[in-house]
């Protein structure tokens, strides 16, 4: 399924987003793109406004301010958009006494898409054992990978998923993690929202963060750790006396279980100070805090957003 397009045409770009209902600002001037052959992962604590950026994205919601547009264009000027952009955003949205095929066929039907290709995406997803059984009877996991088939339909070069694992055991859990990976390793843009900073760590490569709709870090996972002051090196010496007050007086030390946790200089310049002075070091060691850690520091402020959201809200446009 390698892309033909160019990567412009693959862009997903948010200018001065904003969504508001009433007094309630669920997305507040967020502007992010989301660039071809990698996976985007878009994160947040609930209420942060992923969900209605989503929605909006699609042309579900409209923007009370600001723009996104996909290829350059708006999502509902998209001619036959199945097979520009395939989105699972709710996987419990279908006529539950349809079967699998039927729900795929009709929505093949609607785009052009021929039969044969609901047949194909069946298989890709696992379903073919159970295509002629009423979807409403599916359990949670089977419903997400018949939403992932909907998405596929169409071949799509633009692919966005709410919370893709949600309900799979571990087998669908590493099926839908390495899928998306070689998604974006034929060149397609994959955007996707997940509470599992676990899995995102092994999925994502880039990250669009958001908390009380405003954007906290559009970065590669990498960077985003980095920024975490839970890192340090841990140093192992039977010479720590020597060695700290050798260091950088703005250096953070902490002593734990004979060994140093120090903050604020790398490996190298540590490993320099210590051989200047003839100091044996034993370890040396980066110690980098979990994309978990680093996303619970950065959005520790923004945790509580819906506290004072009227409830009708939530249900109605689901802020979240």
């Amino acid at each position: 399924m390698t892309s033909h397009h160019s990567p412009r045409e693959l862009l997903i770009e948010a200018r001065g987003l904003t969504k508001r209902y009433g007094t309630t600002v669920a997305v507040d001037d967020l502007s992010f793109d989301v660039l071809p052959g990698q996976v985007t992962g878009f994160l947040g604590p609930n209420g942060a406004g992923k969900s209605t950026t989503l929605r909006m994205i699609l042309g579900l919601d409209t923007p009370s301010a600001g723009t996104v547009k996909i290829g350059g264009k708006p999502y509902n000027q998209h001619r036959r958009p199945l097979y520009e952009v395939g989105a699972l955003l709710d996987a419990k949205a279908i006529h539950g006494g349809r079967s699998a095929f039927n729900h795929l066929l009709s929505l093949a039907q609607s785009n052009g898409i021929p039969r044969r290709r609901v047949d194909e995406v069946l298989e890709t997803v696992g379903l073919t054992s159970v295509a002629k059984k009423r979807a409403g009877g599916f359990s949670l996991g089977m419903g997400q990978r018949l939403g992932i088939a909907a998405a596929l339909l169409g071949r799509p070069d633009v692919l966005l998923f709410d919370e893709p694992v949600n309900g799979l055991d571990p087998e669908g859990i590493v099926w839908i993690r390495n899928f998306m990976r070689s998604l974006a390793a034929e060149g397609q843009t994959v955007f996707v929202s997940s509470h599992l900073m676990s899995e995102m760590a092994l999925t994502a490569d880039h990250l669009v963060v958001i908390g009380r709709g405003k954007l906290i870090a559009a970065t590669s996972v990498t960077e985003f750790i980095a920024r975490s002051s839970d890192n340090y090196v841990l140093v192992r010496t039977d010479q720590a006396d020597r060695l700290l007050p050798l260091l950088d007086a703005a250096t953070a030390v902490d002593r734990v279980d004979g060994a140093l946790h120090v903050s604020g200089l790398d490996c190298r310049t540590i490993g320099d100070i210590a051989a200047a002075h003839f100091i044996a070091l034993h370890e040396l060691s980066p110690q980098m805090a979990s994309l978990e850690e680093a996303f619970m520091e950065l959005t520790h402020d923004s945790v509580d957003y819906n506290a004072d959201v009227p409830v009708a809200h939530l249900d109605a446009r689901k802020v979240a």
